[in-house]
């Protein structure tokens, strides 16, 4: 993809920033980060080898392309069915766990994450699970910690918070978990559940995971679609290695995995469930 006018192409761009920076975009979909890349040009006004100049020059600006680039689309109780098997199917397994341990992967503003505490307190797990949400952006993890979103944009999240919650009786209120401030425009997760996830910056692509554990399940929806097959086949392996045997992957419902990965995984509804067989390497 070449511009004319610059002497290089975006392709060799993400190389400088990979080279110049904690980041590595090269192996992102193409149409998707080509896409982003030339936003960040249009809104900065930049060309592409002043882009170059600055991304060398500036790590604050650095940060603000990974803030354009990434996708941060997420919503409480996104895809409703996806959590009403969460809730009837999923989770009633672990009422005898001691302990349960959850990664949100790429978990952005946080809304996934509060989705599950939600369920696994109306289940009564919540004191025993442990829960880690990661993204690369700094900014939408400041937001998930602060657990405030606008509420007139947000109006859907009462509706998915009935069709998952409002399958069980008696009927849970909303009010229950957020306090809503319609003069203020806000919806803010009260402090019971806002306090339990650990929240940390890391990326999903370059760097080792900043815990320990092995889970129970993770959660990663709508992070996959914008990498490429072979950087997707790269985090399902670390995904798969990181799970407890049996334990539980759920992507996004326009995500799926693919090849080999059929072997090492179980697809019940909308999970993955990582297989006990062992798989011999030719």
């Amino acid at each position: 993809m070449q511009n004319s006018e610059e002497d290089i192409t975006i392709k060799e761009y993400l190389q400088i920033l990979k080279d110049s920076s904690p980041y590595d975009f090269s192996e992102y979909s193409d149409n998707s980060i080509y896409r982003r890349i030339h936003k960040v040009m249009r809104d900065y006004r930049l060309s592409l080898n002043e882009l170059v100049a600055k991304t060398k020059s500036d790590q604050e600006f650095v940060e603000q392309i990974v803030e354009a680039v990434t996708v941060n689309t997420t919503e409480l109780f996104r895809d409703p069915s996806v959590w009403v098997y969460i809730l009837q199917k999923l989770l009633p397994q672990f009422k005898n766990n001691p302990n349960i341990n959850i990664w949100h992967a790429g978990c952005s503003s946080g809304q996934e994450v509060y989705s599950n505490l939600i369920l696994l307190d109306h289940l009564g797990l919540l004191k025993q699970s442990t829960v880690y949400a990661t993204d690369i952006s700094q900014k939408v993890l400041d937001q998930a910690k602060k657990g405030v979103y606008k509420y007139r944009f947000n109006l859907n999240y009462i509706e998915n918070f009935n069709q998952v919650l409002g399958v069980n009786e008696p009927k849970v209120d909303f009010s229950k978990y957020f306090d809503i401030n319609e003069s203020e425009d806000r919806i803010v997760v009260k402090d019971f559940l806002r306090t339990l996830p650990k929240f940390m910056k890391h990326d999903l692509v370059q760097e080792k995971l900043p815990f320990y554990n092995k889970f129970d399940i993770i959660f990663c929806r709508n992070v996959l679609i914008y990498f490429n097959s072979g950087l997707q086949s790269r985090i399902i392996q670390r995904f798969h290695d990181n799970l407890f045997p049996g334990g539980s992957m759920i992507l996004g419902t326009h995500e799926a995995i693919t090849g080999f990965f059929k072997t090492k995984f179980v697809k019940n509804g909308p999970v993955y469930l990582k297989s006990n067989v062992f798989h011999f390497k030719y």
